[in-house]
Parts: structure tokens; C-alpha cells; sequence
């Protein structure tokens, strides 16, 4: 009981602004179908009384509703088949990148469509069979009020943040279907709150704004999905993702600080906070096996799980402890880039 009581404040804190994050783009992407169908609707109603016209509390509100409820489910429906299998569910980071490159680019087309550039962009929606389509018209006018959002909060366990990857580590460590879901539904109703707070002051925002209510959400949607793309970009080491590019631009214009040398050793020390990775520089000695010590003390967010992309070095880092990675030697003038599975934060050890 004890460890569902610490996932659930785990969830309640750094878990759901960590998650909001890379998982909030799905969550935006939700909450802007539905309610450009809801305001349309209201327009186009507006000089009669429709009794089953939903208000604007409703339109706000539903959506993230379902958005979460099948975002629970799904992680419960996980943390039961984790548990049951006992071995770790990982995605590799490659496959990681590719589906924030999937989730960016649905996103983009989905603010396309909303600002009208190309009939093409229509299809940038979840929309549910024909069949289904007929049945939701028969039994409510509000077709389709339910479909997008738990479509999309069920796909979010296709893109666990680093902290809910610890918690499916965890999950499979407990051998039990029952505990493993357990564990993940009092981690995920944790994180609840916040999607739910976050989302509800946003979109109510954009209520207020109805006369630029898709302007405002297409260019809100392009920016998660240049985000999502990016951490995509960090998670293969890219050099054209935005931190590598402003990093080179500073170098080129400023001869840079060294960051933290290798001992004699050649032995790095990373310590590894809620907020990145400092130093986020180093530098070691090339032809040398390197050791690099990865310290946490109370950590929680995603920076625990650490990856070096180009060895596929992957690490779930306890909340404290010290890790330790064994680099092998590398060239003179190699750039190896770090970063967290989400992308977010990021770093370089370089090689002279």
C-alpha cells in the first residue's frame, strides 16, 4: 500500500508536469477538434435554441474527461500485462523518435487543417468508422463528442515520459498482474490532476477568444509539434536539433568553456537534477575507456532516464544513488550527445 501511496504523490508532483510535456501535444491536439466542432456548432445554432446544444463548460470539460479516463485505463491495462510478463517493456530510441516525429506531425496537420491551407489536411483527425458514425447519430446529436479524446489519450502509452517508464520498470519488478496495474493506475490518476488543471485553464482561454479560437490553437498546436519533433531530434543525437544548433552557434562566436575535465582517471561525475543535467558539458580524453558517474539525490523527473544514443546506452536511474557507465574509447574530436528518453534535456561529452 505504502509504495501505491508514494507512485500516486510521484504522479501528483513531478510526474504530471513531466508527462504533460511530452504527452500534452495529444491532449492540445484533442481539445482543439473538439472544440472548433463545438463552437461551430454554437455558431451555426445561434439565433435558435437547440436543447441539447452543449454549454461552454461542458465543451471544456468532456473532452479532457475522456482524454484521461482512457489515459488511466490504458496505463492500468500496461501495468497489468508488465507485471504479468515481468520483463521490462522498452522502446528503443529510435522507436521513440519516430512516434514524437508521428505525434508532431499529426499535430501540424492537424493546426494545417485548422487554418484552412489544404483539403489535404482533412484528413489530419481521428474519426471513427462509418458504422460507428451512423449508430452516434442515431442515439446523439452531439456526434463524435467522445471518439478523438480517448482515441488519443490511449495512444499516450505509446509515449511514456522518462518518470513513467521508472513506474513500468517498477511494474514489472512487482511479478503480479494485480500489483503492476495497480501501481501504474495510482501513478497515473497522480498525474491527473495536473493534465486536468493545465488543460482546462488553457482551453477555457481559447472560449473566451472565439473569434481567433483557431488561429490561436493552430499556432499553439505548431509549436508542440516543433517541440515534438525536436525531442525526437535530441533522442538520435541529431546535430540539427535546436540545442545542438545554438550550442554550435555559441561556440562559434565564443570560445567555449571546457566544463567539467576527466580526472586522471578519466572519470566524469554528471549530477542528474529535476531540471537537467549539470554539467551539461564535458570533456574526456580520447583513447581511453571513460567512466562517467551519473549522481541522483531525490530525483523524479525524466532526466532519470538517461540515454547515450549513438552506444544505445539506456539507464533507469534510481530517485538517489550513483549509476555508473563505462564509455569505450573514442576518436579525438568525437561528440558523443546524452539526453533524457523524452528529449528534453540534453548534454555532450567531448572527446580531445
Amino acid at each position: 500500500m505504502e509504495s501505491l501511496w508514494v507512485a500516486f504523490v510521484t504522479g501528483l508532483t513531478t510526474g504530471g508536469l513531466s508527462c504533460m510535456a511530452v504527452q500534452g501535444g495529444l491532449l492540445a491536439s484533442s481539445l482543439a477538434g473538439q472544440l472548433e466542432k463545438d463552437l461551430s456548432r454554437q455558431a451555426s445554432q445561434k439565433k435558435k435554441t437547440h436543447p441539447s446544444a452543449p454549454s461552454r463548460h461542458s465543451a471544456v470539460v468532456f473532452p479532457i474527461l475522456a482524454f484521461l479516463l482512457a489515459k488511466l485505463t490504458a496505463y492500468t491495462l500496461l501495468g497489468a500485462l508488465l507485471g504479468a510478463l515481468g520483463s521490462l517493456f522498452e522502446l528503443t530510441p529510435e522507436l521513440r523518435a519516430i512516434l514524437l516525429f508521428g505525434v508532431g506531425v499529426f499535430m501540424l496537420g492537424n493546426a494545417l487543417r485548422m487554418l484552412n491551407v489544404h483539403p489535404m489536411f482533412r484528413y489530419f483527425t481521428f474519426e471513427p468508422p462509418q458504422a460507428v458514425r451512423r449508430w452516434l447519430r442515431r442515439t446523439s446529436r452531439e456526434e463524435n463528442r467522445w471518439f478523438t479524446p480517448l482515441m488519443l489519450g490511449a495512444l499516450t502509452v505509446l509515449i511514456p515520459c522518462g518518470v513513467t517508464q521508472t513506474m513500468m520498470a517498477l511494474a514489472v519488478g512487482t511479478g503480479s498482474a494485480a500489483q503492476g496495474a495497480a501501481l501504474l493506475f495510482a501513478f497515473t490518476l497522480g498525474t491527473s490532476p495536473v493534465f486536468f488543471g493545465l488543460a482546462y485553464l488553457a482551453t477555457s482561454l481559447g472560449t473566451r477568444l472565439e473569434k481567433h479560437f483557431n488561429r490561436v490553437a493552430a499556432v499553439l498546436l505548431i509549436i508542440l509539434a516543433l517541440v515534438s519533433v525536436n525531442s525526437g531530434l535530441n533522442l538520435v543525437g541529431s546535430p540539427l536539433s535546436a540545442e545542438a544548433l545554438s550550442r554550435n552557434a555559441l561556440q562559434a562566436l565564443n570560445p567555449p568553456a571546457p566544463g567539467q575535465i576527466a580526472d586522471a582517471s578519466n572519470t566524469l561525475t554528471l549530477q542528474v537534477r529535476d531540471d537537467g543535467y549539470f554539467p551539461a558539458e564535458l570533456t574526456a580524453r580520447a583513447g581511453e575507456p571513460v567512466t562517467l558517474k551519473l549522481v541522483t539525490d531525490n530525483t523524479f523527473s525524466c532526466s532519470r532516464a538517461f540515454l547515450i544514443p549513438a552506444l544505445k546506452v539506456q539507464r533507469l536511474l534510481p530517485a538517489t544513488g550513483t549509476e555508473v557507465v563505462e564509455i569505450p574509447p573514442q576518436k579525438p574530436g568525437t561528440t558523443l550527445h546524452f539526453t533524457c528518453s523524452m528529449g528534453m534535456f540534453t548534454g555532450v561529452i567531448t572527446f580531445n
